[in-house]
């Protein structure tokens, strides 16, 4: 009978950690997407300024300002890039659904939303 409770409480234990480091990596790549995300917008700020202040049109042609490779989604999401020679846009959706900074994935911002998104500063 004892031992029927200490497994009984293990399984518990197992099931709440399960839990937690789920949580844990949920948010550890909702974090690196905006990492991602703010090492894009500074690559293309740079491109920018580089340049005589165009954007690329095509957003990974910047990546020769970014430290390693352009960055891909830690996850199954995929990264929205908009670019033109005067804007982009850059979003993901967060694993989480909140935390972000707008509603959907063309730059609509909203405090809280289910996506993270970069555009141009100009």
């Amino acid at each position: 009978m004892e031992l029927l409770v200490v497994i009984g409480i293990i399984a518990i234990l197992v099931s709440i950690a399960t839990v937690s480091y789920n949580s844990a990596q949920v948010r550890t790549r909702d974090s690196r997407r905006r990492g991602d995300l703010t090492a894009m917008r500074d690559a293309l700020e740079q491109y920018y300024a580089a340049t005589s202040f165009v954007y690329p049109t095509t957003c990974s042609d910047a990546s020769g300002y970014v430290k390693g490779t352009w960055p891909t989604d830690p996850g199954t999401y995929t990264y929205t890039q908009t670019c033109t020679a005067t804007t982009y846009c850059i979003c993901v959706q967060m694993e989480a659904s909140v935390g972000g900074n707008s509603s959907d994935n063309i730059c609509t911002w909203t405090a809280g939303g289910g996506y993270y998104c970069v555009a141009n500063q100009q």
